[in-house]
């Protein structure tokens, strides 16, 4: 038994994802000897995935240039993922006012766009595995850009649909690439910190547009959400194009040393050394090591920053469209993708139809509150998503280290699990924020609660996203398109029924009904915490993926 009760497996003699990430306790140094490490703090740390010696592989890259082209990404992921879906949530009834509409009418218009999300992902995800995903994210710049232009000159119902539906389409790509480029550029021991920056912008970055959203719908009119949107998303635009360049990138599978299911360090560690050898007597030699590219990647040259502009870059995948299409939907075979996309699309979902009806509770009596107040209600559950982005920022990373020191230096993506004790909080935080909003207690009051269970949301979705990604990194593009896809459905279907539920039975059945389903999905992760590893053996051996002869692909 490992560390913290992991099971063991006796299956494989190397699961795949179990992996040597500290040497301070390894006794089995002459097999890593020759492998990369980190450096400062890090450098008792092998990188996993090991960085080739193509100076444009993107592991290559300066940590300037990584960090220029995640901000680049990330407010793009601000303004589409997280500003866009709740734009009008806290003017919903001045809206309805507007067109003489019921507020159900118009919250479907933002489920529309949802749907739109939902519904283009796999094929946002078969074009970017195929030809990369700058384009991709190019494109949805722009179908935002255009949405949101559409949106500002909306005078009637149908102008308003056809600009949120547009908008729809820019969507995706800033949820799922978003969050997989995160294994494009970074190793396996930094990528909690850069998760939990992306997850707090789709969880709780989407409150503070709320707070701003509220009085300017009240003191300017809610068109103005579109007038004054169209800058931000037109510099996106720009810096996409010229800071933000292809970060797929066609390595040797030898360098994925968390993904083999046999233990064949020796043989890329010797390959490094042979590496190094040549570099150092200045050689002709040229270093064999298998690729798509007929040019060995140490002597390939560093692309130019005009060479970098490049829109379309080559095609990453042989692999037909069809079942690039396909293939998100086909990963959920596998159990732990399984419930980590119903676990995290689930809570997600259940803090959205709270957004559905803040405007319907909270502008009823006995509160009677504008837009602008609703909007400033969106503080608490803002200051809960950053506290447990915080929270899980400041300690994943350096817990998941300290837990693979005490496993005499192995790492288990297991681990990545002990951040969703704080998740428990969910449960309480739906159950009391419905309680206090039916009995019209203070406003404060729901507004802490709302935040309580948006700590534990942000917490879940962090935690259970980088188990997976570790655990499962060879279908990693798969799984955030279906997690993306399975989200927007959902967010889709509240947009339906959720204030007319609230209207019907009052909003502490809806909460106490979505605390209970919530406190079953996270008394379920102890189950892959403990058999997750025995579970990876499994899939290893009985991949029915491969069974099927679906192809899929890890972000690298």
């Amino acid at each position: 038994m490992g560390f913290l009760g992991i099971i063991e497996d006796k299956k494989l003699s190397h699961v795949p994802a179990t992996v040597i990430l500290s040497e301070e306790h390894d006794t089995i140094n002459e097999t890593t000897v020759g492998l990369k490490r980190g450096t400062g703090n890090d450098a008792n740390i092998i990188l996993i995935p090991q960085p080739s010696e193509d100076p444009n592989d993107p592991l290559n890259w300066s940590t300037t240039k990584k960090w220029v082209i995640m901000s680049i990404v990330a407010y793009g992921s601000v303004l589409y993922a997280a500003v866009l879906a709740p734009l009008l949530s806290p003017a919903l009834v001045v809206i309805a006012l507007d067109f003489g509409k019921t507020i159900g009418d118009i919250t479907v218009i933002s489920g529309y766009m949802l749907l739109v999300t939902g519904g283009v992902g796999p094929f946002v995800s078969a074009a970017a595995r195929k030809w990369g995903k700058r384009p991709m994210l190019l494109l949805a710049a722009l179908f935002g850009l255009l949405g949101t232009v559409v949106g500002s000159a909306a005078y009637s119902y149908e102008g308003l649909l056809a600009g949120r539906i547009i908008q729809g389409g820019s969507i995706s790509a800033f949820e799922s690439l978003v969050v997989s480029m995160i294994g494009d550029l970074f190793f396996v021991h930094q990528r909690g910190r850069f998760m939990t920056l992306i997850q707090f912008i789709l969880g709780a970055a989407s409150n503070f547009s709320a707070i701003i959203v509220g009085p300017i719908a009240t003191n300017l009119g809610w068109r103005y959400l579109f007038h004054i949107l169209i800058p931000f998303t037109a510099l996106e635009v720009v810096l996409l194009y010229f800071f933000v360049p292809e970060t797929s990138y066609n390595r040797d599978h030898r360098y994925d040393i968390d993904e083999l299911s046999q233990d064949n360090l020796q043989d890329l560690a010797a390959v490094e050394r042979r590496h190094a050898g040549a570099m150092e007597k200045g050689s002709d030699e040229v270093i064999k090591v298998e690729t798509s590219a007929s040019t060995s990647p140490g002597m390939r040259p560093k692309k130019t920053f005009k060479q970098e502009l490049a829109i379309f870059t080559g095609t990453y995948s042989n692999d037909n469209l069809l079942q690039l299409v396909l293939a998100p939907f086909a990963v959920c075979a596998n159990l732990a993708v399984l419930w980590m996309v119903i676990v995290t699309g689930g809570l997600t979902a259940f803090f959205v139809a709270q957004s559905y009806d803040m405007a319907q509770i909270f502008m009823a009596p006995p509160y009677l509150l504008s837009a602008a107040g609703v909007g400033y209600l969106s503080l608490g559950p803002f200051l809960g998503g950053l506290l447990g982005s915080l929270v899980l920022g400041a300690t994943l990373d350096p817990l998941i280290k300290w837990c693979a020191k005490k496993n005499n230096g192995v790492y288990e993506p297991e681990y990545r699990l002990l951040g969703m004790i704080p998740s428990v909080t969910i449960v309480i935080g739906l159950c009391l924020f419905g309680y206090f909003a039916e009995q019209g207690s203070s406003f404060y009051l729901t507004a802490f609660f709302h935040g309580m269970d948006l700590f534990g949301i942000v917490c879940a979705a962090i935690a259970a996203s980088t188990y997976v990604l570790d655990a499962f990194r060879d279908i990693s593009a798969e799984i955030f398109i279906m997690n993306m896809v399975f989200k927007n459905f959902l967010f889709y279907g509240f947009s339906y029924f959720v204030n007319d539920w609230t209207a019907t039975t009052g909003p502490a059945t809806v909460f106490y009904v979505f605390g209970a389903v919530a406190a079953v999905m996270i008394f379920t992760a102890p189950i892959f915490f403990f058999w997750g590893k025995k579970y990876r053996s499994y899939w290893s051996r009985h991949n029915l993926l491969r069974k099927w002869g679906i192809t899929t692909h890890a972000e690298m």
